[in-house]
């Protein structure tokens, strides 16, 4: 009874993974079309977040105690994992195409592993290490570096910028996500809800970008009209709501929910499945092609990252002096999350 209950939450965490994955992939295939029909990149970052946060504003009120007791990780998540993440990734594909944006954004554990070893000055394994150099390698062939600079050096960098937004985010969790309000001898409470988290992300996100994108200023009626995908014209409106409803509070929840009846592992693998189905959606829908090389160079970002990933040092034992870089202790808060990255 046991083992056919625990066969059945399997299955059902994989489904939900795999939906996470191509409500994810869709969100710049989704996005692109809007750009192009004239709405500003930041813009359509923020009636994602915004509608996002709306729909979400029940689940925040039900974790309200969180803004009390974690702060610091509520900030971080609504500042890098979603205004940040989301911003720079929606600006570079206004730039190049979805698939290579967020193949350049699949550097993060890489960088995360840079970080580790470099300002933490912890050791790093050798297959972290060999992870790393096929990501770079990989991105190498994505990019066409033999063509010169002939690829796009602004949405290139702006790609990178959301890759350093995920680590900025990894690094904060990191440092505070798993301390939370404890008592006298020092025990810590449970980790955060990781539903409450995004929901209160989600407004911090919204919160930011209305100050930097100033949505009063936006061209509303653009919205009423039509957006060209690959020839075809789709109406905006209905664009919109697959951006806030399908590519975000779905593919939020049923992330985590997936990560809960399975594992941050086997989650993190399954949302490395982002990538490709973005850049296949982005083939069949936008018409964007890759080279050879590139669809190579791809596979390979793909598979250092995994490397990098899975083989991160583990946490200390005790604590990190002070100075020494951050504590390691929220770990288990950051792959409930995102099953090991932030997501888009």
């Amino acid at each position: 009874m046991h083992v056919s209950s625990g066969v059945q939450g399997r299955s059902a965490g994989l489904g939900l993974a795999l939906i996470s994955a191509f409500a994810f992939g869709g969100s710049g295939v989704a996005a692109k079309p809007l750009i192009e029909a004239g709405l500003d990149p930041l813009h359509v970052v923020w009636l994602r977040v915004a509608g996002a946060a709306l729909v979400m504003l029940p689940v925040a009120w039900r974790h309200r105690g969180l803004v009390r007791e974690r702060p610091a990780l509520l900030a971080g998540f609504g500042l890098f994992a979603v205004a940040g993440v989301q911003a720079f990734y929606f600006a570079s594909i206004s730039r190049i195409p979805v698939g290579v944006a967020l193949l350049v954004e699949y550097l993060a554990p890489a960088l995360v592993l840079g970080w580790v070893r470099f300002v933490q000055r912890r050791p790093v394994t050798r297959a972290a290490a060999f992870g790393v150099v096929l990501a770079v390698g990989g991105l190498a062939c994505v990019v066409e570096v033999w063509a010169g600079l002939s690829f796009d050096l602004p949405g290139l960098l702006l790609a990178l910028g959301a890759a350093c937004c995920q680590v900025g985010y990894f690094v904060l969790s990191d440092h505070g996500g798993g301390q939370g309000a404890g008592d006298a001898a020092g025990e810590h409470a449970d980790p955060p809800h990781p539903v409450g988290v995004i929901a209160y992300g989600l407004i911090v996100g919204a919160v930011v970008l209305t100050v930097v994108a100033r949505p009063w200023g936006m061209d509303w009626s653009l919205l009423g009209g039509g957006a060209d995908m690959n020839g075809d014209e789709v109406p905006a409106w209905l664009l919109l709501g697959w951006i806030v409803l399908l590519a975000t509070v779905l593919a939020y929840v049923t992330g985590v929910v997936s990560v809960r009846l399975l594992s941050p592992q086997v989650a993190g693998v399954v949302a490395c499945l982002e990538a490709v189905i973005a850049t296949g959606l982005a083939w069949v829908l936008l018409g964007e092609h890759l080279s050879a090389p590139q669809l190579v160079g791809g596979f390979t970002v793909l598979v250092g990252a995994f490397i990098a990933q899975r083989s991160a040092p583990k946490p200390p034992a005790g604590p990190v002096a002070a100075g020494a870089g951050t504590g390691v202790a929220a770990e288990p808060a950051v792959d409930e999350l995102s099953g090991g990255r932030a997501p888009h």
